[in-house]
């Protein structure tokens, strides 16, 4: 075994199978994270645990009309991946581009699937995670010296769904897009979609064309930017016949630059900003539309996440009288549908409940260390992935105003080398801690909702470890300096403490 092999561990149960690293989760950040151990720490055993029965995560659960990304994907592509497609990808492309990923660096031997981390229990004396393991044929038992948490942030299980009056004699059918039925026939159905955000923005014009009549039923609106689902910049590369690694590369850091503008705009220019994205509405919609009443939110622009609607399509949906949007709130339900605060009443034979993710906590596993239960939102975050308190784990948790997996591949980096440096040094436990001069550091939320405040996370703040007012001490979200930050983290600094 190379100089990057195995920590030193203690004797085990012979029953539990040893790894230097666990990555839970095989979605977009666990398929990355396997990337990254086999290219820059060759040698290392590492499994990668899957609760499904296939890799892809989001991409694999949803499987509501037209699912697709709201990012585009040459940044929400790994960047030692290039992406060849359309930036805005559906569900099934970006799977496929997945299983490339995985089918080129041999990481299926790697992943296990249908195993469910039920429990993981740190042990200080021997320098250890011991995890119980829900497998097909029972329980399984691992060790392992670090747990990379790529699990996400949601439970795919089940989504979210606010609890209305009389939603019980509503006499249609009720139902969540993260778990899509495969035998629902909208066909000549009277629709209504609850929501605002990107999924609801997704949907309506996906079903527009089979049922009757769609309604977007909003509680307040939300900003979208409407736009051709092509990059030209990308385009005339490839008109030139320049190299697909040197296309990814240059169209990234622009795209990359771009969004780093605007968003530094929506915040000291928000005014211009949130004129530019109302009048890209009033394209698709025209003067007589109420876009002051539908689409344009009480909040700044970038408060809340910002999606991309690929050639106006929600907007043509609703020129063209196939759906409608409607602005209220809910009084309660009744037999034939909703009736809402003004005393419309809308009639439905199917409810789409759009309501957003239902927030997990690092999997909603039960963790304990040296057998005290573990809460993480009694930690403090480091840079948003490791807590005081908790020893060798790092929790990828990406970006909400650019795409997830640019910090994905950020903090594979910072994995691995934090796991080299511990080798050099003949360090087995590494944790996070307060030093000195933090003693009077402001202690907080996850994140300030006056920075972002999306309803998922408001409900959950309590769930999360809280934050300090340092950059060190907090998710910064703020992509453009993590790029320069993260390879620089000095990892003999007083926050990191070894044993």
């Amino acid at each position: 075994m190379d100089e990057a092999a195995t920590l030193q561990k203690p004797a085990r149960d012979a029953a539990s199978e040893h790894f230097d690293v666990i990555i839970v989760g095989a979605g977009i950040s666990g398929v990355g994270g396997a990337y990254h151990l086999t290219q820059q720490r060759p040698g290392a055993r590492f499994v990668v645990l899957e609760a499904l029965e296939s890799f892809g995560g989001t991409w694999l659960t949803h499987t509501y009309p037209g699912i697709r990304s709201d990012s585009d994907l040459y940044t929400f592509g790994y960047r030692f991946k290039p992406w060849v497609g359309p930036p805005i990808a559906t569900a099934g492309e970006i799977l496929s581009y997945m299983g490339e990923v995985i089918d080129e660096n041999d990481l299926s031997r790697h992943i296990r699937y249908r195993r469910r981390i039920t429990n993981a229990s740190w042990s200080s004396q021997d320098k250890l995670w011991t995890l119980t393991v829900s497998g097909p044929d029972g329980v399984e038992t691992y060790t392992t010296n670090f747990l990379w948490m790529c699990q996400g942030y949601y439970r795919h299980s089940v989504g979210y769904t606010p609890e209305w009056p009389d939603m019980d004699r509503y006499k249609g059918r009720i139902v969540h897009p993260q778990t899509w039925p495969k035998d629902l026939d909208l066909t000549g159905k009277k629709v209504v979609v609850i929501g605002s955000g990107a999924t609801a923005a997704t949907l309506v014009p996906n079903i527009a064309g089979d049922c009757a009549h769609v309604t977007l039923l909003q509680r307040s609106p939300t900003y979208f930017v409407p736009g051709r689902n092509e990059n030209e910049l990308a385009d005339m590369l490839r008109q030139l016949e320049i190299d697909e690694r040197w296309i990814h590369e240059i169209v990234r850091r622009k795209v990359l630059f771009d969004q780093n503008e605007f968003t530094r705009r929506s915040i000291a220019e928000s005014e211009a900003v949130k004129a530019e994205l109302l009048e890209g509405v009033k394209m698709f919609l025209g003067e007589d539309f109420d876009i002051a009443k539908h689409f344009t939110p009480r909040y700044r622009p970038w408060r809340q996440r910002i999606a991309f609607v690929p050639d106006g399509d929600l907007f043509q949906g609703i020129a063209s009288g196939k759906a409608s949007v409607v602005t209220d709130e809910i009084e309660r339900f009744t037999e034939k549908g909703l009736l809402l605060k003004s005393g419309q009443e809308l009639e439905a034979d199917v409810i789409v409940t759009a309501t957003g993710f239902d927030l997990s906590v690092l999997g909603d596993i039960a963790f304990e260390i040296d057998g005290k239960p573990l809460d993480f939102a009694d930690s403090v975050t480091y840079r948003g992935m490791m807590f005081t308190g908790v020893p060798n784990l790092v929790w990828v948790f990406g970006y909400f105003r650019a795409s997830w997996t640019l910090r994905a591949d950020l903090i594979g980096d910072f994995v691995c080398r934090l796991l080299s440096h511990m080798q050099a040094n003949g360090k087995r436990q590494v944790e996070v801690a307060l030093r000195p001069e933090d003693k009077d550091m402001k202690i907080g939320g996850w994140i300030d909702p006056e920075d972002f405040n999306p309803g998922y996370l408001m409900r959950n703040m309590h769930l999360l470890p809280k934050a300090g007012d340092k950059p060190e001490w907090r998710h910064t979200q703020d992509y453009w300096n993590e790029k320069e930050i993260f390879p620089k983290i000095d990892l003999d600094d007083a926050a990191f403490r070894y044993s």
